[in-house]
């Protein structure tokens, strides 16, 4: 008689940033159309368009317009992007027709430092004269988030990120979320101030008012991220190996 065949390693439990991922790709279900950089913000888009909504519209600020990628750009200029899409227009283009008169449902924005009300610095860490890190720029971030309907923050939780004032500031972002690998900030609907209302599993309250850099408003009662499934913790992990 043949030997059983071996048991069936149980998967590795999903790490804070697959979580954060997840979350994000998640909010994407009834999207049309996305904007989005290169890093997790790309790899939640294609999760979406892979897992929930074959539709969805990735755009991207290089012009490609409708791309399909099937593994993760390395930069907003990979060519597999341009290989892949609908259509590439010009950056002007990109901003005057598309960004500008809101034709791109929901943006995903990035920034090395995030403040109370979602403000976003992305052009210096320290005196702007002097500064300790010259970090990329706006680049189109103030128009997307000026001209995307909603806009959704997507970054690591700490104090280096979560500041109690910019260092400059460089995008009024006004976001509809934070998502961030602890949990979901979401702005108070009079104070506009972020508030935590959502805490990814295994972060606490505590956890996450200590990685931010002010007195975290907190909703009375959190809910908590469900779970990835098998199969999003699986495309996911497939994407990246990709």
């Amino acid at each position: 008689m043949s030997s059983p065949p071996p048991p069936r390693e149980a998967p590795t439990p999903a790490s804070s940033a697959e979580i954060q991922t997840v979350v994000a790709a998640r909010l994407l279900r009834e999207a049309r159309s996305v904007f989005i950089g290169v890093g997790r913000p790309s790899t939640a888009a294609i999760l979406a368009r892979e897992l929930y909504n074959p539709d969805l519209v990735l755009v991207y600020e290089s012009g490609t317009i409708g791309a399909r990628p099937r593994r993760i750009p390395l930069s907003i200029g990979d060519g597999e992007l341009a290989e892949t899409a609908d259509a590439v227009v010009s950056v002007p283009e990109m901003f005057n027709y598309w960004i500008g008169p809101g034709r791109i449902d929901v943006a995903f924005l990035g920034a090395a430092q995030v403040d109370r009300l979602g403000n976003l610095n992305s052009t210096v860490i320290g005196d702007y004269d002097h500064p300790r890190t010259r970090l990329p720029g706006a680049g189109g971030a103030p128009e997307i988030a000026l001209g995307c309907p909603e806009v959704i923050v997507v970054a690591p939780h700490d104090t280096r990120t979560f500041v109690a004032e910019l260092d400059f500031l460089t995008t009024v972002a006004a976001p509809s979320a934070v998502i961030t690998d602890l949990g979901v900030l979401e702005p108070d609907p009079e104070s506009k101030e972020l508030t935590l209302t959502r805490l990814h599993p295994g972060a606490t309250v505590d956890a996450v008012r200590g990685a931010t850099g002010w007195d975290l408003a907190v909703a009375d009662a959190p809910t908590t991220t469900e779970e990835p499934s098998a199969e999003e913790l699986g495309a996911l992990r497939e994407l990246i190996a990709r």
